[in-house]
């Protein structure tokens, strides 16, 4: 009983801090401003996140995150939506995102 009181309260005394992940170009994304969601029903997405403010979009394809810029609120829907998560990612958010209307510009 002790043991477990004291587990307890050393995760409540944890400081939490925002979830940071890496993104393919190498870039650290924190994710206190996104709507994550763990995708269970494809082998491909592991993990979509969203930033309806920012139009940014963050896909963990097999394991490894990939972010899109200007996405806007249908194209996030349409990819939640689809029947195949990852042909969407294929099709869609890939070719339009590598040098097109959804690439990330610094």
């Amino acid at each position: 009983m002790v043991r477990a009181a004291a587990l307890i309260f050393s995760l409540l005394a944890a400081p939490i801090s925002p979830e940071r992940i890496a993104v393919g170009s190498g870039n650290a994304v924190d994710l206190a401003t996104y709507e994550c969601r763990d995708i269970d029903r494809t082998t491909i997405v592991q993990r979509v996140c969203y930033d309806s403010a920012q139009r940014a979009l963050l896909v963990a394809v097999r394991g490894t995150y990939q972010q899109y810029c200007g996405v806007p609120m249908e194209t996030f829907d349409a990819l939640m939506h689809a029947p195949s998560m990852g042909l969407f990612v294929n099709r869609v958010l890939r070719i339009a995102g590598a040098d097109g209307r959804y690439a990330c510009r610094t």
